[in-house]
């Protein structure tokens, strides 16, 4: 028999998404991996970054392939389908090919923990309402809500893996030394690759026109944001040269 949609995890787990996003802003503490970490050695309570990567956002692409894989629908039929592949897509990247590629430093463990738990929790929650709660007219193909999405996922997924390519560009192997990053949508903003994939994540809500997708997008919007802004003031606290009209986030603006 097969599964029936339950609203209310749904709209908890949405719910319980958007107010972790709007709570991460109110404290206004960037995450403590990365550029904030304490150490660029690895320590006991640290993983390499390529393994830490590796292992955090695993879930986020077993968890719902799994579900997809599940269903006897054609991969390429229903909408529903078409969307969680998209969104298995970019989990693939992140977590077999960014996840070998970065040049990181150590991650804490708890970060990676609390990761762990986030992703496979978000891959739940998407996986589940794309395949038993949303149900798409014959025509949404041709809606400009899924097309427009599908475009802005698509540039925004583009964004994000060219950004990353140029800030492993600018380390060697073995190198935790900082650099301004040049080219791209970095001659306009500090976090490009962060915008990459807040517009990819907007894209996604946008195609889906789903109540979980939308608490994703702003999640993301607030995390990748506040991420942002706090690389903004690392670099212009590290570089007397770093350019002045450069923004955080959103080119022009902010």
């Amino acid at each position: 028999m097969p599964l029936q949609c339950q609203q209310s995890p749904v709209l908890a787990g949405s719910v319980a998404l958007a107010a972790l996003g709007a709570m991460l802003v109110y404290l206004g503490e960037p995450s403590g991996y990365g550029k904030y970490t304490g150490s660029p050695m690895p320590t006991a309570s640290s993983l390499p970054a390529r393994a830490a990567w590796f292992l955090q956002e695993l879930p986020s692409f077993v968890v719902p392939a799994g579900i997809l894989v599940g269903q006897p629908r054609a991969l390429f039929g229903p909408p529903e389908t078409v969307l969680l592949g998209l969104f298995c897509a970019h989990y693939f990247h992140r977590t077999f090919v960014y996840s070998f590629l970065t040049r990181g430093r150590p991650f804490p463990v708890l970060l990676l923990f609390k990761g762990f738990v986030f992703c496979m929790g978000n891959g739940l929650l998407q996986g589940y309402c794309l395949t038993y709660c949303a149900e798409y007219p014959a025509e949404w193909y041709t809606d400009i809500r899924f097309s427009l999405g599908i475009f802005l996922f698509i540039l925004g997924m583009g964004i994000n893996i060219h950004s990353d390519y140029i800030l492993r560009r600018l380390r060697k192997p073995g190198e935790i030394i900082y650099k301004i990053p040049q080219g791209g949508l970095f001659a306009y903003v500090s976090g490009a690759n962060f915008l990459g994939e807040i517009i990819e994540w907007i894209g996604f809500a946008l195609a889906s026109w789903s109540l979980p997708a939308l608490a994703f997008a702003f999640f993301s919007f607030c995390f990748l944001g506040l991420r942002a802004f706090h690389h903004h003031r690392f670099y212009l606290k590290s570089f007397e040269d770093y350019p002045k009209s450069r923004k955080a986030l959103i080119p022009f603006i902010f």
